[in-house]
């Protein structure tokens, strides 16, 4: 059964609020609002377009402390805030001045999405994705994993009342596997990597009608959620644009979609539209879009992912291409940095800012190190970088580099003869 062709009743624009209907980023054929994500006319993916009113700062700023102050500018309805979900988002943006410091940058930012109700950014799309769900009369939410997302949608169903069904490859981090279970919904390991788990679970999507895949047949509403980190760094910023960011890049959704939102804030009049370069970082194990960068192409060849930074481990991103288009386009790079220089950038920021990351966010620090070394980015310009996920849920990144300076009796004497005053 193709995407386009399940029999659900027809949306209004009322329960998605602003938005008016879905557009292909391939072709730019329109569609209804609806458990669609591939085209009719090319199969490529959509995305939610909108008839915006007018909307202002102090609109905004008279919201909730959560992603929902930007419902005007999301695909949900506009009493979000009352129906029971995690209410992720408006989380810490960090004047990172010991790290800029130490790597010769003028002025440094870390939106810190670690705060999240699970500890990363995924929050924030499962968010819209189970708003979406609930519109459309799915009865559960379901997601393919590489951890994170297994959190967030396990822990967003269980607030919301209903049946969470999880799929994750068999040699996820422990921590990541509890932290799901924990919350009481259905959790399936299957034999392969992150790649084979999402072509069973498109597979699955086409059958059971019942069911929204937040990342699968929800994926135009779910993307939609990481607008929010460019909305709330915006803001942050007291309403104005960085001049560089840097996004660690697993299917490439959220660096694209922070393009989205901050061209949205432009185009609204919600901030200067001041220029801006965005970064991609990767894992070397699994790079296919730094690679295809480098080497000039507009296509995304496909690896088999063979690193510690699990949860960017996408062999064959989504949004690759468009990962490519956009840092092309605003004048930025896509890097990749090896697993040890991962283990170094999660100890340096640590060291630094006192922010334990999870490997994806070693990832973007040890790629902000690279980008400086390489003179891809300016020490001179504003900029921020993302750090998407908590470092407890990957302790074992770090276990063998860290550890207690001595073993010492309790006793003065021998605090001395191990000269640590």
């Amino acid at each position: 059964m193709s995407a386009s062709t399940l029999d659900v009743p027809t949306t209004t624009r009322r329960s998605f609020g602003n938005a008016v209907g879905l557009t292909c980023r391939a072709c730019g054929a329109r569609q209804e609002l609806g458990p669609f994500y591939a085209c009719i006319e090319c199969f490529g993916p959509l995305e939610v377009r909108y008839d915006f009113p007018t909307i202002t700062r102090e609109q905004i700023e008279a919201g909730p402390k959560s992603i929902w102050r930007y419902q005007p500018l999301l695909p949900v309805p506009a009493d979000i805030a009352a129906i029971p979900n995690t209410d992720p988002g408006f989380t810490r943006l960090v004047k990172a001045d010991n790290l800029a410091r130490e790597l010769g940058i003028k002025t440094l930012w870390v939106k810190d999405d670690s705060g999240n109700p699970t500890h990363s950014f995924k929050d924030r799309v499962v968010a819209v994705a189970l708003s979406a769900a609930r519109e459309l009369g799915k009865t559960v939410l379901a997601c393919p994993s590489t951890g994170n997302l297994a959190n967030a949608v396990a822990a967003a169903a269980a607030r919301a009342g209903i049946r969470s069904v999880v799929f994750i490859p068999e040699n996820l981090e422990r921590p990541k596997v509890i932290t799901t279970a924990v919350y009481g919904g259905t959790l399936v390991a299957v034999r392969g990597n992150y790649d084979d788990v999402n072509k069973l679970a498109s597979e699955i999507a086409g059958e059971e009608e019942d069911w929204a895949f937040v990342n699968v047949n929800v994926r135009p509403y779910y993307a939609e959620g990481s607008k929010t980190l460019a909305y709330e760094t915006a803001e942050q910023l007291g309403w104005r644009l960085p001049e560089q960011v840097v996004i660690p890049v697993a299917s490439g959704s959220q660096l694209t979609k922070v393009d989205k939102g901050f061209t949205e804030l432009g185009e609204l009049g919600l901030v200067e539209p001041t220029p801006y370069r965005i970064f991609g970082a990767q894992a070397t194990g699994c790079s296919p879009v730094a690679q295809a960068f480098r080497d000039g192409h507009d296509v995304v060849r496909p690896v088999k992912p063979d690193t510690i930074a699990k949860s960017l481990a996408i062999g064959n991103p989504a949004d690759g291409p468009y990962v490519l288009d956009t840092c092309r386009r605003t004048g930025g790079a896509v890097e990749d940095v090896s697993d040890d220089e991962v283990r170094d950038g999660i100890q340096l920021l640590a060291r630094t800012e006192g922010i334990f990351a999870e490997t994806a966010g070693g990832v973007t620090i040890a790629t902000l190190k690279k980008l400086l070394e390489t003179g891809q980015l300016d020490p001179d310009a504003e900029t921020v970088v993302f750090n998407t996920g908590d470092g407890l849920k990957t302790l074992d990144a770090v276990a063998d580099r860290v550890g207690p300076a001595a073993t010492i009796d309790p006793s003065y004497p021998d605090f001395v003869a191990a000269d640590l005053a």
